[in-house]
């Protein structure tokens, strides 16, 4: 998956390798949650009775690898800023595929003008409804406080990949961002 490739080969350059057999578990878990990243292992938990499809397990990794690149570069203070978990639950949702046009209308969701914003800021706040026991007018503050900032942080993408191939032309553009630099 070029996403998981991308993510992946950022966060080893940025001196986080992830090792399969250490980094990742399937798990069964409660509810309706598809993974999560566990910070305090720095490990990121599928859960194998949640996801049904490829598809939807590639977007649950590319999902959770965002919040570990997050972890990795940034030092998110998960459990006492709610902001900086609004901001790694925004650069998530905005990120790994969550808010296509075809998710969106899979789920009977969608609309033309800043429909993918709303669809950024509504998944945010249901991921941190899920995670904290915050109220929803917390989370949504907390979304909204860091909004602006947070959704137009494209790393490492340097864009917004709507589809498969934007996220192969992101992954080349990484690849290749040391020869770009080396230029100027």
């Amino acid at each position: 998956d070029p996403y998981a490739q991308l993510l992946l080969e950022a966060m080893k350059q940025s001196g986080c390798t992830v090792f399969n057999d250490r980094h990742f578990s399937c798990e069964t878990c409660d509810g309706c949650v598809s993974g999560g990243f566990d910070s305090a292992t720095s490990q990121i938990v599928l859960c194998q009775n949640n996801i049904r499809h490829q598809s939807h397990m590639n977007r649950v990794v590319t999902h959770e690898l965002i919040h570990a690149f997050d972890h990795c570069r940034a030092h998110v203070d998960w459990f006492k800023n709610v902001k900086h978990l609004a901001c790694s639950e925004i650069r998530a949702a905005n990120l790994s595929g969550d808010c296509t046009l075809m998710n969106e209308i899979a789920r009977f969701k969608f609309g033309l003008k800043g429909h993918h914003q709303t669809c950024v800021r509504d998944r945010a706040i249901r991921s941190i409804l899920a995670v904290r026991k915050v109220s929803k007018e917390t989370a949504e503050k907390a979304v909204d406080e860091v909004f602006d900032a947070c959704f137009n942080d494209l790393e490492p993408f340097g864009r917004i990949p709507h589809s498969k191939t934007d996220a192969k032309r992101a992954y080349r553009d990484f690849q290749n961002r040391d020869r770009y630099n080396a230029n100027l």
